[in-house]
This record gives structure tokens, C-alpha cells and sequence, in this order.
């Protein structure tokens, strides 16, 4: 099913146009939704990522709008898996988020009026580059496994409340996390997750992510009390 940005309720694959080439996202718009989060993924992932549509699910419960989208073209990831290098092209995904952050903002409907970034791996890095080039539109970010430390100077401008969740065995990450949050001039945290690696495959850990990622939006992008658990 293809939808452009249709009632409240719906759900299904949008075309994302960017300079230069078109993405694939999955839109999933709740009924009586006042926001909407973007995904980015990176390191190789795509909006059919299980961990990140685990959280989107949980964020859809809470009434918020989710666009899982995917940041390379097909051919481009057919290219990425072989080379690894277009993942760290930061500069280039932050530019498509952007992109879809405009094109998001073009359309009807309640969910454009407050958006946020959740970012996953170098997705995270991208996420909070775009942050910067918007900070009158993007109003809450969250990193999960991310890689901040990637978006360097940009994490000075970013204007948006973050939260970076990092996994207790992920040391090195959890370090480049804690460098990054110093670098942030804004409202943030660094949330360890107590027994988790850096993927958080283990049991329960990947709730505890989207428990903390469903409060931090509802607190910083909704501003209202967060939904029952």
C-alpha cells in the first residue's frame, strides 16, 4: 500500500524525493497523533531493522507518528556492502534527513508540526548533523548505539533536548558517548543501559530502549505526561 501523508490511522510506504534520488520509508500515522519521529538508521541498516521497529511500535501505542526511512537507495546499499564507506558518509545522510525533514514539513496534518530524530549506530551521528541545520524544527533527539562523537562540530548547534542510550558492555561507545554529551550545549543525558551490548539483543534491553526513548519524546517533543506503560 503506498500512502502520501493521508488521514490519521493509516500506515504503509511513502517515496521520499532527496537531490538526486528518491528513498523508501515506511509511514505509520496514529489516530489523533500530534508528532511524528524520523528514523535514521546507519551501519549497514534499513527501515526493516527489527530493533528499530520494535521502538517504533512502542511509539505508535503512545499515539506518535514514526517514518522509518531508509537512507541509501538500493543501489547505493548494494554498493555500502561492499565498500562500508557510504555509512560513514555523514555528511551525505544527515543531508537526506533534512530532506525529508523538509519534505515532512510540506505536508497536511498534525504530525509535521513537531518532529524528532532517533538515530541508530552512525544514524545517530546523522541525526544530530541534522538536528543542527534545523534547530527551529526539529525538537527532540534520541541516540541509540550511536556514534555523536561522529557528528563532531555540529554538536555545538544542536538546539534540540538529545538522549544518547548507550549499552553497560559497549565501552568504547560509552566513552565516545560522554565525550559527545560534553560537546552539547543543550538540555541532554546519557542513559546506560545496565546489562546491554552494543546491539541490546539481550533479554529485555531493547524494551528498556524504547521505554526510555517513549518518555524522552512524550516529556520533550509532546510535553505531556508520558502514556501507561
Amino acid at each position: 500500500m503506498r500512502v502520501s501523508f493521508g488521514p490519521p490511522g493509516e500506515s504503509g510506504g511513502v517515496s521520499v524525493p532527496v537531490a538526486g534520488a528518491t528513498l523508501d520509508g515506511t509511514l505509520v500515522l496514529p489516530a489523533y497523533a500530534r508528532g511524528l519521529v524520523l528514523f535514521a538508521h546507519g551501519s549497514g541498516s534499513s527501515r526493516h531493522s527489527p530493533r528499530n521497529k520494535s521502538v517504533a511500535e512502542i511509539l505508535n501505542d503512545c499515539g506518535i507518528s514514526t517514518l522509518l526511512l531508509d537512507l541509501l537507495t538500493p543501489q547505493e546499499e548494494e554498493v555500502d556492502r561492499r565498500t562500508s564507506h557510504l555509512r560513514f558518509d555523514i555528511d551525505l545522510l544527515a543531508g537526506r534527513l533534512v530532506a525529508a525533514t523538509d519534505w515532512l514539513k510540506t505536508r497536511p496534518g498534525r504530525e509535521a508540526r513537531h518532529i524528532g530524530y532517533f538515530g541508530a549506530s552512525t544514524g545517530g551521528a546523522a541525526a544530530l548533523v541534522a538536528a543542527a541545520r534545523r534547530p527551529k524544527v526539529i525538537e527532540a533527539v534520541v541516540s541509540r548505539g550511536g556514534r555523536p562523537d561522529l557528528a563532531g562540530r555540529a554538536l555545538s548547534l544542536v538546539a534540540a533536548p538529545t538522549l544518547l542510550i548507550v549499552g553497560e558492555y559497549d565501552d568504547v561507545v560509552i566513552e565516545l558517548n560522554r565525550r559527545a554529551a560534553a560537546m552539547l550545549h543543550v538540555y541532554h543525558r546519557v542513559e546506560v543501559v545496565p546489562r546491554a551490548s552494543h546491539l541490546f539483543e539481550e533479554p529485555g534491553a531493547l524494551e528498556q530502549v524504547a521505554y526510555l526513548a517513549r518518555l524522552w519524546f512524550e516529556d520533550n517533543l509532546l510535553r505531556r505526561k508520558a502514556c501507561a506503560a
